[in-house]
């Protein structure tokens, strides 16, 4: 047995419960491996985390599981349904929904109107209905006006920023409205790359309780990309950590962080001379 062999981590088969499942996926850009061979699933109402240093492949592994990137081997399954190579409005209208690590908002369209977009995949009103301005897609547009407003509120934005254009938010309000936009599409499954960067350590700790509040209310699984690593360990049930493209560690948070390849390619020497 090769030295690489024994080093693999162990393939554990995913549970009759998960959300979602990645299966062998790998993409390959150019002669660059980005993602190799990995296995991953989420269990329904879980909270779980992708961990690794920069260029891991981390952000990678998200554009395949919500469309943006085509595996070039493997496939993606959720709730039971081949998704691997379906276009990202159909993923998110079947139920996922992610923010960005660079926050996407339209700076010129207010907190209100940004939210808006995210509900585009769960309306109904056609072509004919959208010019002649019908009494349903009025009464529809109404409602999803409504309802952006709830999810602004939801996620902490005050009211009298509803209608403020998102360049003149604060730092922290921008997070909050990419979150609420994500929300509004009433996904089964929330992927968030990077939500606290650039966050005070008192912000970091608040959207922590919202993500399990979030889970709890609604019911959701999360899938979180996280630098920081009191987030991750405090909000995770199971992590699962790349490393130059592939899986070098995977289970409960007191395992990854006593396991010796993560210390060294990730929490680094200072973590593994405090631990002994």
């Amino acid at each position: 047995m090769t030295a690489a062999e024994t080093e693999k981590v162990p393939e554990a088969g995913p549970p009759a419960d998960a959300i979602l499942v990645a299966d062998h996926v790998s993409k390959v850009f150019g002669g660059l491996v980005a993602v190799n061979d990995v296995s991953f699933y989420i269990p329904r109402k879980a909270i779980v985390s992708i961990i690794g240093p920069n260029g891991a492949g981390k952000t990678t592994f998200f554009n395949m599981l919500t469309g943006l990137y085509r595996p070039s081997t493997g496939g993606i399954f959720f709730e039971d349904k081949d998704i691997t190579r379906t276009r990202p409005d159909l993923i998110t209208k079947a139920g996922i929904s992610r923010t960005f690590q660079n926050i996407r908002l339209w700076g010129t369209m207010t907190a209100t109107e940004n939210v808006l977009v995210g509900q585009h995949a769960r309306m109904k009103a056609g072509l004919f209905g959208s010019i002649f301005r019908t009494p349903g897609v009025r009464k529809e547009e109404k409602a999803v006006r409504e309802k952006a407003r709830e999810m602004l509120a939801y996620v902490g934005i005050k009211p009298n920023v509803f209608d403020q254009l998102a360049i003149n938010m604060a730092y922290g309000d921008q997070r909050r409205v990419e979150i609420a936009r994500a929300l509004a599409s009433d996904p089964h499954l929330l992927l968030l790359d990077e939500p606290t960067a650039g966050m005070n350590p008192q912000e970091s700790g608040q959207l922590t309780d919202f993500m399990i509040q979030l889970r709890e209310e609604k019911g959701l699984a999360i899938l979180l990309i996280e630098h920081d690593m009191k987030v991750v360990m405090g909000v995770s049930e199971r992590i699962t950590v790349l490393d130059h493209g592939e899986k070098i560690a995977e289970g409960l948070p007191q395992e990854v962080r006593a396991n010796p390849r993560v210390i060294e390619a990730y929490l680094g020497k200072r973590e593994s001379e405090q631990q002994h």
